[in-house]
């Protein structure tokens, strides 16, 4: 990142947080514009050096005083709610910045053809408009996504013929942290979490699409257990999002066989949210409550466990991220199996969980990319488009490590 370059971070939240001090703690002289609403977080960001940070408390909503920091600062860190993603992508744009988001711009879960075309659309016609401007904006950059496509596309060219694509993704209270009912603990958005519980996923079966409905997800043939020894244990996975989706993106459709994305828990975790699934807890639509109020069930759970500190990583307690990505298939006439893993442990030093750090840096390394010009091309791009070694270099001077093994696949 060039000395003297202006970022503006749109949200000091978790994740923000966690790029902030990225920023501020680099070898560069980096100046960081914060907007934030939340009094708490922007008092945060205050505690910085003036010389090095300034603070708006201004609200994500405010399309004109947000336009106006846009216009002036090199680039931009979107580290919002998922809704603000794509009207910040096309407020950037208007302004003449590039942006990098950890968000989607396209719901990976519609179905509706219809909406999947208007939406293909909208985000084509927000890319070339960028494009045309010579800006880049950078999505879905953070962990998952983020970290693990960078890592399948590596893993990928390794081998001449994939048959199997196992990817997973954690964010885990470290064992000894595990110490309730769920052995879960946020540390993202309780809705988000919520929601995600309670979504269809696609994954390849035989060669052959296949989709589990949002009932199914947590049903004993769906899922599996994985023993990872960097993690302290052995967790159960489920699937999560639409493996078909990126079989097309990495043009393995025909010919890989298996192929899926997974979430990964503590055992028990799954049997739990099963039945939570099938009797309606989690379901999107609003519903009557006592006393005239109306909530959906998801937002009601989502709020209840929030509420308890017993779901909240104390400060002494540890997190844990993780990323797996297994490719097997044949390479120079021999079947080969190949796994990149990311296991990362809150950082007491700076208090920043796992989580913070996996996504916060991840954006910040975003930023300085489009800063640097290091990025292979303009308008929209994703993680798919970013070279493994302009990422994971910086990430391990962070502490943040890939491992590789390589083994022979029967």
């Amino acid at each position: 990142m060039r000395d003297g370059a202006r970022v503006l971070l749109l949200g000091c939240g978790a994740q923000g947080r966690a790029a902030l001090h990225d920023l501020v703690t680099g070898d560069d002289t980096t100046h960081v514009v914060v907007a934030e609403a939340s009094p708490e977080a922007a008092a945060f960001a205050a505690r910085h050096p003036a010389s090095r940070v300034t603070v708006h408390r201004t609200d994500a909503g405010d399309s004109a005083a947000i336009g106006a920091l846009m216009r002036g600062v090199d680039v931009v860190i979107e580290a919002l709610p998922g809704p603000f993603a794509l009207p910040m992508g096309r407020l950037a744009v208007e302004q003449g910045v590039s942006l990098v988001s950890s968000m989607y711009y396209r719901d990976p879960q519609e179905r509706d053809p219809a909406r999947v075309a208007a939406a293909e659309r909208a985000v084509g016609e927000l890319g070339a408009a960028a494009a045309a401007r010579g800006l880049t904006l950078l999505t879905e950059f953070g962990l998952d996504p983020g970290l693990d496509l960078v890592m399948a596309v590596r893993a990928l060219a390794e081998l001449d013929a994939v048959e199997e694509f196992h990817a997973y993704g954690a964010g885990l209270p470290a064992p000894d942290a595990a110490d309730n009912a769920l052995h879960y603990k946020f540390s993202w958005s309780p809705i988000g979490v919520m929601r995600s519980y309670n979504r269809p996923a696609r994954v390849i079966r035989g060669g052959r699409a296949v989709e589990i409905p949002p009932a199914e997800i947590f049903e004993p043939r769906h899922v599996h257990t994985l023993d990872v020894p960097a993690m302290g244990g052995v967790l159960e996975c489920y699937a999560n999002g639409d493996a078909v989706h990126y079989a097309e993106l990495f043009g393995l459709q025909g010919c890989v066989r298996e192929m899926a994305r997974y979430t990964g828990r503590w055992p028990g975790h799954c049997a739990f949210w099963n039945v939570m699934v099938k009797c309606g807890f989690l379901d999107p639509a609003p519903m009557a409550l006592p006393g005239g109020a109306h909530a959906a069930p998801q937002e009601f759970v989502a709020a209840l466990l929030a509420s308890q500190p017993r779901f909240r990583y104390a400060d002494h307690e540890a997190d844990l991220a993780f990323v797996r990505v297994d490719v097997r298939g044949v390479r120079r006439g021999k079947r080969t199996r190949v796994v990149y893993d990311v296991v990362d442990r809150r950082d007491f030093a700076t208090g920043l969980t796992a989580m913070q750090r996996t996504v916060g840096f991840t954006l910040a390394a975003g930023a300085r990319l489009i800063l640097a010009g290091s990025l292979p091309a303009r308008g929209l791009l994703t993680p798919l488009d970013v070279p493994y070694d302009l990422v994971f270099p910086a990430l391990e001077r962070r502490g943040i490590r890939v491992t590789r093994q390589e083994s022979a696949w029967a």
